[in-house]
């Protein structure tokens, strides 16, 4: 029988040549981000030929004011290191374009600038604006791609656009920059970037669960006891981050968009096929299965907010969350939340995905753990073991690859059983590390896939998931209230109840 997997890769579209437009061109995420990852696909021969780069800004610069910038900042990321002759040859299609980002004229002036590009250019005049601007700034640059005309393809070509993230700070600003998006653009041509996908063990979950015999049959309520989803950081408000973040918190900036995106691709059915949207009509009957929260007590009860204090991370004294720069002394934002989340349909009746995210933790990690039943201890039950269930874990970062943990026999006369680990990391595995997420996904959006992108329906039923939370911690008369833990551990002690309530644990990490 042929692989289906096999298919979807041979029939999969090429990425096209294009003109990749820049919004927010001076900002950090172009710099450290997207400009070295489309080196790093120059250098992979995988950039289509052809293709430039036009940033858009506010600030006054050359093009080789802008390059020079580039050049030193590549020099500092690129995971294949700077290759100058390289960067020479790459950056001669990278040009710089001055505007304010509600100018007609500047749009007029950049419509002329593609022109010119595209008349001079052997391929179709394909376009792709990436809006990497602050977040603020997302209808505008819509509104007036709309107004200038730019957002029509020109004969021969086509236009796309890719949205960074944050799509809303709740529902309803969702569906109003939804609004403005799919007045400039059709959904087929919009896409809502989350860079966690992008990441290869992300894009693999879907393999190792329908491509191979061993999982699939075991992926439901019967043999699986729950999963955790743990997103760890040891970096707090550093880089003027504390103004954005005491506006968003852990909640909104992580859990809505990746953590729910992992979480979806665990739970999600077999799709009709591998298709952009038979993959998200999967992921979005997920997101619309969550339990909601109806009120602040259900909340108190399966949500846990926290800040932390003061406390030592790797050898160094950091200060307390309430003491960053740019954080309100009385602010009552989360950088730890931990969650119990239940999805009420078929498969996953009675098994709860445990959910954390939190700054100024023990450790840099994403992970994914899937925690299997235990097998009856008829046998073995008299043998003293310290972990008898058996834990398959998808690394997401730092280090990408998986493992699966089981009990084996230890050497010698007597029975005696330990845990023991079966490892793969794609670094040594396939004999090359793995590219950066952004080179994957910037590479989809000239291809036209937009699997790896969230859809309009997605975005918006997570928002209604994550509102109740939000509005039981910020307009109930009675909100939960909010736990504290040293900065350097694992979080405060109330996420650890969520779980041993259940008589769980969170895996050691």
């Amino acid at each position: 029988m042929d692989n289906p997997f096999r298919e979807f890769l041979v029939s999969r579209s090429s990425p096209e040549p294009c003109s990749v437009v820049i919004f927010g061109a001076t900002g950090d995420l172009t710099h450290r981000k997207l400009i070295p990852a489309l080196y790093n696909l120059a250098k992979e021969g995988d950039l289509p030929p052809g293709s430039r780069v036009i940033g858009v800004a506010r600030r006054e610069k050359s093009d080789g004011e802008f390059r020079e910038e580039l050049r030193e900042m590549n020099r500092k990321v690129s995971r294949q290191g700077h290759d100058e002759v390289l960067w020479e040859r790459f950056a001669a299609g990278i040009s710089y374009h001055r505007s304010e980002f509600n100018d007609p004229e500047g749009y007029r002036s950049l419509a002329e600038r593609l022109g010119k590009l595209d008349a001079s250019g052997p391929g179709r005049p394909n376009r792709l604006f990436y809006l990497a601007s602050a977040p603020e700034f997302f209808p505008v640059i819509l509104d007036q791609l709309r107004e200038s005309g730019l957002h029509e393809a020109v004969e021969g070509g086509w236009t796309r656009a890719v949205v960074e993230k944050p799509f809303g700070t709740d529902l309803v600003t969702a569906q109003r920059l939804n609004g403005v998006a799919n007045a400039t653009f059709p959904e087929r041509d919009t896409y809502r970037i989350d860079h966690y996908l992008g990441k290869e063990t992300a894009q693999n979950i879907m393999v190792i669960r329908f491509a191979n015999a061993i999982y699939e049959p075991l992926w439901n309520s019967r043999y699986i006891d729950h999963v955790q989803i743990t997103c760890s950081e040891t970096l707090g408000m550093e880089g003027g981050r504390g103004g954005y973040y005491d506006t968003a918190g852990a909640l909104r900036d992580m859990v809505q968009n990746h953590l729910l995106q992992l979480l979806s691709l665990i739970a999600m059915e077999p799709p009709a096929d591998l298709t952009a949207d038979g993959i998200r009509d999967e992921k979005v009957k997920v997101i619309k299965s969550l339990r909601r929260y109806p009120d602040a007590r259900t909340v108190a009860e399966n949500v846990v907010r926290a800040q932390y204090r003061a406390g030592t991370i790797l050898g160094q004294n950091v200060r307390g969350y309430l003491e960053e720069d740019r954080i309100h002394p009385r602010s009552m934002t989360e950088p730890y939340v931990a969650l119990k989340i239940n999805i009420d349909n078929w498969r996953w009746e009675g098994v709860p995905f445990y959910m954390r995210m939190g700054k100024r933790l023990a450790k840099k990690v994403t992970e994914i753990s899937i925690h299997f039943r235990e097998p009856p201890g008829v046998l073995f039950n008299r043998l003293p073991v310290t972990a008898r269930k058996n834990v398959l874990v998808l690394r997401i970062q730092p280090d990408e690859g998986m493992s699966l943990r089981m009990l084996s026999k230890m050497p010698g006369p007597s029975i005696r059983m330990e845990p023991v680990k079966m490892d793969f990391q794609y670094s040594t595995s396939f004999g090359k590390p793995s590219p950066e997420a952004y080179e994957r996904l910037l590479l989809d959006a000239m291809a036209g896939d937009a699997t790896l992108f969230a859809r309009r329906d997605e975005v918006e039923h997570a928002w209604r998931f994550i509102d109740d939370i939000e509005h039981a911690w910020h307009r109930s008369n009675s909100p939960p209230p909010m736990a504290h833990y040293e900065a350097g551990t694992w979080g405060p002690e109330e996420a650890d109840n969520l779980l041993s309530r259940d008589g769980r644990v969170w895996r050691r990490l």
